[in-house]
């Protein structure tokens, strides 16, 4: 498979159509900088740091010097920081997969009642993924379109054709994403179904003929007999996946020295997605206990060898009803994996299951088992990878929660932005747990520009710190009117921030474009990128993303840093789901007291709402554009922050089980009510 070119790679419905991203004017980044780092430093800390940016920023200096050269690469680029925030935010992170990086969509609970139940739904799945597939094949997406501010622009489609052509190869110093070009003769279409820590081959076309859903059950029976019945203890290679990015680059290394494993890994490697047949956990069912096991598996003595984490797409199926897709994330972004599973749910219930005998059934070649040449060397590494998943899953601290007093609607009658209203209210939750402000990423589509992706929507700003003092300070009591006018200006000023962001005025991109090009020129570094406000800047304590769904499912990810919190959200009409991470062997960090000032932080606020009387009739409500205001902002991996440097409609049909959807159908996309 080729190395993505991003300057070839064009969409003929919003590639060259799309502005380039702008490039903000230096000045505009380092004062804002400045103020949103001013309220996170001490007094001394600050003072330094407005010396070193000042400097930075002089005429003649280092600073305007590199502004010339990202200037000149906008020029030449479709997208001037694309190459640098790939590397940065994914590529260049030596962390493993699982609970740092990849993100998890947690589908309904599943109620198998045999082991033919979590097939059939296997199957139906399938179906569902191989539909969507043609409408990608066809590039038959219908173009996305911007809503809430600038609603009506239309947006990069590039993402989504990468869902099931990419693969994350692992490098010794750096990853390299890599994609499926077809040029005469079509790319192999097959999926790898993995069962009891064992890869299969299932061909999804054979005869130049797709694979009906009968044909598929049937490929999916004989895998898992097949799984069932080997004689010998069969090695759990997917756990090397699991395992840092440098030591899984030289375990494949090692791998491949065998002709056996290059052709296994090659089948791995440039199928569509993977299906991964969980066996049942064991464990209580939860949102909590779903969440974790779609992020790690539950280790190496559950299904945690039943994995492949540099494939975009894992689809898991487990026998107890435990049912989502764990996502590798450089390729696209959350809500291209929202609208993607949100079409295979809502297939799932709109197309019956067709479990008709085909003729050709009892033609089908058997399913291949990939083999693998274990030397003891590959052997020691297995010990070593289990080992530390192992220890990742008991770190893992996973409280997914949802706050059942309101919704979305009832903040839009406050007219204020639920996004705004939310990030608010995080704030307020860590302050309440920890007694100070922190840095805070929430993620921010770009995607209004030539191959966007996204950008940091800094939301622990100074008027957010005055609200959140001003709820808890017992020594100053302010007014009813006075908090409340102090949570306006926080939602105000949040609002404003994201307005940059998805318009590519925001600062942190610019500013890793700035570093970039000093590295490249082999200048040293500048003095800003070396000062304790930046790394403080770039160390996402509270890392934050909204993911709205139309169907009940939702996304969680680990935390970004050892004493960080991840906080998901999914906000719907009348309640909101938090999904909050953080690590067990932090003294810091505790997501079952996060959740808990949260849920008191968004009781206050609703109390101070009431108590302020400021809900609108519905025809203020409706006639505010503020209230129209919902930014898309997209889920956000654990490398996604960087580092300074671095219904059962037949008997036999699978349950799937959505809530009334709110969305109209357009081709495959949904569009969501936001």
């Amino acid at each position: 498979m080729p190395i993505l070119n991003r300057d070839s790679f064009k969409d003929s419905a919003s590639g060259d159509a799309l502005p380039k991203l702008p490039l903000p004017s230096l000045s505009e980044t380092l004062d804002r900088y400045l103020r949103c780092m001013k309220h996170l430093l001490t007094e001394q800390q600050f003072n330094k740091t407005q010396k070193i940016v000042k400097q930075f920023g002089a005429p003649g200096g280092v600073g305007e010097l590199l502004q010339s050269k990202l200037a000149e690469r906008r020029e030449k680029k479709a997208n001037w920081v694309y190459d640098y925030w790939l590397n940065d935010m994914y590529l260049n992170n030596r962390l493993a997969l699982p609970v740092n990086s990849s993100p998890a969509m947690v589908f309904p609970q599943q109620n198998f009642k045999a082991p033919i139940d979590s097939l059939r739904f296997s199957a139906h799945l399938i179906s569902g993924i191989l539909e969507y597939k043609t409408f990608l094949d066809a590039r038959a997406l219908p173009l996305d379109y911007a809503r809430g501010q600038l609603s009506g622009t239309p947006l990069c489609m590039e993402q989504y054709y990468r869902l099931f052509t990419s693969y994350r190869l692992p490098g010794p110093d750096r990853d390299t994403l890599v994609a499926q070009e077809s040029s005469v003769m079509p790319e192999p279409e097959h999926i790898i179904v993995a069962c009891k820590n064992q890869f299969f081959v299932l061909d999804v076309v054979i005869n130049f003929r797709r694979l009906n859903e009968r044909d598929l059950l049937t490929q999916l029976e004989k895998i898992a007999k097949m799984a069932g019945s080997e004689d010998e203890p069969v090695p759990p290679i997917g756990l090397l996946t699991s395992d840092g990015r440098t030591e899984w680059a030289e375990a494949r290394s090692v791998l491949m020295r065998e002709s056996t494993n290059r052709d296994s890994l090659d089948m791995i490697e440039r199928c569509l997605c993977l299906v991964c047949l969980d066996e049942a956990s064991g464990t209580e069912q939860s949102d909590t206990t779903r969440a974790a096991m779609m992020l790690h598996g539950g280790g190496p003595s559950m299904n945690g060898g039943n994995r492949w984490y540099d494939k975009p797409m894992q689809f898991i199926v487990g026998a107890d009803g435990c049912c989502g897709v764990v996502c590798e994330h450089s390729p696209f972004e959350g809500i291209v994996l929202v609208q993607c599973t949100e079409y295979l749910l809502k297939y799932m219930i709109a197309s019956p299951s067709k479990l008709v005998r085909a003729a050709s059934v009892s033609e089908l070649p058997a399913p291949r088992r990939l083999r693998w040449k274990c030397s003891p060397e590959i052997q020691k590494l297995l010990s070593s990878s289990a080992d530390k998943l192992h220890r990742v899953v008991n770190n893992l601290d996973m409280n997914v929660h949802k706050f059942s007093d309101y919704g979305k609607e009832f903040i839009k009658k406050q007219k204020m932005s639920p996004d705004a209203y939310i990030q608010v209210a995080l704030q307020l939750a860590y302050y309440r747990c920890h007694g100070r402000p922190v840095s805070t990423y929430e993620s921010a589509s770009t995607r209004r520009f030539q191959q966007g992706r996204v950008d940091n929507i800094r939301s622990a700003t100074p008027e957010a710190l005055a609200f959140v003092r001003a709820m808890t300070d017992r020594k100053f009591i302010p007014s009813d009117m006075e908090k409340m006018e102090l949570l306006q200006c926080a939602i105000n000023a949040q609002t404003k921030y994201t307005v940059l962001t998805i318009t590519g005025m925001a600062i942190d991109n610019h500013l890793l474009g700035l570093r970039e090009v000093a590295r490249e020129m082999k200048i040293e570094k500048p003095e800003i990128f070396k000062d304790k406000a930046y790394l403080i800047s770039n160390h996402f304590i509270l890392s934050t993303s909204q993911v709205p769904t139309t169907v009940e499912m939702f996304c969680c990810y680990g935390p970004v840093v050892p004493n960080g919190y991840g906080a998901c959200y999914n906000p719907q009409s009348d309640y909101i789901i938090f999904s909050v991470s953080s690590f067990h062997d932090s003294l810091q960090t505790c997501s079952a007291q996060f959740v808990k000032c949260l849920v008191q932080g968004l009781q206050d606020m609703m109390d101070l709402c009431k108590r302020c009387n400021c809900g609108p009739n519905p025809s203020e409500q409706r006639n505010n554009p503020a209230v129209e205001m919902q930014i898309q902002t997209e889920t956000k991996d654990k490398t996604s922050q960087r580092t300074p440097d671095s219904t059962k409609s037949q008997q036999n049909t699978p349950e799937v089980l959505v809530k009334s959807p709110e969305t109209t159908f357009v081709g495959p996309r949904i569009q969501e009510k936001r």
